[in-house]
């Protein structure tokens, strides 16, 4: 890195601009969360993040040291102090930059997005700003990276609160701002407002996707396709964020396959210009069922044809993937990963889980919300009772709480913290309670056996998420 800090003070050494850069830095024994100044063929001082966070996906306290000094510098006669990323959630880095004379305080974030976080740094910025009379400038990271997304939404807040500059949120932007001698900003850029919730939702998954596959070389996607909603809002993410040329939905009908989910997973295609393929599983089935016999005898049907026939075109998907190099998306839901309604190494199969963390009562939302101007979804598609068609006359509902409920519970159990009792307190069934946590413990190893997928909400399931697969102790009650 310090090569690299060199290179870039090299090249910028000719402009009459300043640079403040990110990076790691070492000094001994100890590495930092550091950003540097650049001017004039000079690094002119170093800020090191004082504050580590170590909770929900952060891990830096594991890697770094937190710095101690206040680092203040002067351009074009203001002078500027320095913050990063968590430094601002503090009052006392702020407090200090004051302190030392800073005029203006610029913060360095990569802050991943979770739902409506925009609102929560707007509030912090203000109290900031409030506390310390300081206008600060807020820059934060635009992109994918793995499961989290940075949505940028940089702002300029001014010594009276005031908003004065604000870009957009998914999307990539540059903007101007002069800060003169009476020290008032002025800037040309409109005031960019934060879209609807579903809005947001919508276009973090599109960048979640559209960064994996673009930043780890992936050509394009394969996708099952059932004619349910979770499939559907899948396809539409893949192809907002990758062209339809670039998707391939498969269609892969069981006997037990209503013909209204094919002719639906024709309509979507359609509406979205990609074209889909068929390929009819029952001969594998049959193989299957053929080989297995001789085991099976004397045994009833149960969930092992269903999940047979999961694992067939789990198993398709991945052979088309390795022959073309493209990547399985898989459609799986957050309500369905929190209780094991879910084949391991069937529907579970791909490498990039776009709606993991996306619970069934928000893709309803969110599919709603797609067809608000027009009908790209299917009404039916939506409309109609959820299934995984893996026996006749099945509904999710046969095997699961009605779906508000059960989102209800995991949002309370698993994103809140809150116990059993407490949520059967606020008017849950102590027997639904009961159920949907116990399905939540013991479905722990599927979860951890399940790809990467996009963090939406303040607890996925993934980094911020470390329950054990072993733990004898049950009873929370």
């Amino acid at each position: 890195m310090d090569l690299e800090l060199v290179t870039l003070t090299r090249e910028i050494a000719d402009l009459d601009i300043a640079v403040v850069v990110g990076h790691p830095e070492q000094a001994g024994a100890h590495y930092y969360n550091a950003a540097s100044v650049l001017y004039q063929g000079k690094r002119i001082g170093t800020y090191r993040k004082q504050h580590l966070p170590q909770y929900e996906v952060f891990d830096e306290m594991r890697y770094f040291t937190p710095g101690t000094e206040t680092f203040v510098f002067d351009h074009s006669g203001v002078r500027f102090g320095l913050a990063i990323c968590e430094d601002i959630w503090f009052a006392e880095p702020a407090q200090a930059a004051r302190d030392a004379g800073a005029e203006v305080l610029l913060v360095l974030n990569a802050s991943p997005y979770h739902l409506d976080k925009a609102v929560d740094r707007q509030s912090i910025l203000a109290k900031r700003v409030a506390e310390t009379g300081l206008p600060i400038v807020y820059c934060n990271l635009v992109g994918g990276q793995d499961e989290l997304v940075f949505d940028g939404a940089s702002c300029i807040v001014e010594a009276n609160g005031q908003v004065v500059l604000q870009l957009p949120q998914f999307v990539e932007a540059l903007a101007f701002a002069d800060f003169n001698e009476t020290g008032q900003w002025q800037t040309s850029a409109k005031l960019s407002q934060p879209a609807e919730l579903n809005a947001q939702i919508y276009q973090a998954m599109v960048m979640g996707v559209r960064d994996y596959f673009a930043k780890n070389g992936f050509a394009g996607a394969y996708l099952g396709l059932s004619g349910g909603i979770d499939s559907a809002l899948t396809l539409c993410v893949a192809v907002d964020a990758l062209g339809p040329d670039r998707v391939r939905p498969i269609i892969m009908p069981s006997p037990y396959t209503a013909q209204m989910s094919i002719d639906d997973s024709w309509a979507l295609c359609a509406n979205l210009k990609v074209q889909g393929e068929l390929v009819d599983i029952q001969p594998a089935m049959k193989t299957y069922e053929q080989m297995l016999a001789p085991y099976f005898v004397g045994k009833e049907a149960d969930t092992t044809e269903e999940n047979l026939q999961a694992r067939i075109r789990g198993n398709l998907l991945m052979a088309l993937s390795n022959k073309s190099g493209w990547l399985v998306l898989t459609t799986g839901n957050k309500s369905e990963m929190a209780v094991g309604y879910c084949t391991l190494y069937g529907d579970m199969a791909g490498g990039f889980a776009v709606l993991k963390d996306l619970l069934k009562t928000k893709v309803f939302e969110v599919c709603r919300w797609i067809n608000h101007e027009q009908e790209i979804i299917p009404w039916r598609i939506i409309e109609r009772p959820p299934s995984a068609e893996l026996r006749p006359d099945q509904t999710d509902q046969d095997s699961l709480p009605p779906y508000d409920v059960l989102d209800a519970i995991v949002t309370a159990y698993m994103e809140q913290d809150i116990s059993p009792r407490d949520i059967v307190a606020q008017g849950y069934r102590e027997a639904d309670v009961r159920r949907v946590v116990r399905l939540l413990r013991i479905s722990e190893y599927k979860r951890r056996q399940s790809p990467v997928g996009i963090r939406l909400t303040r607890r996925g399931f993934g980094k911020d998420w470390r329950y054990p697969i072993t733990n004898r102790y049950a009873d929370e009650w």
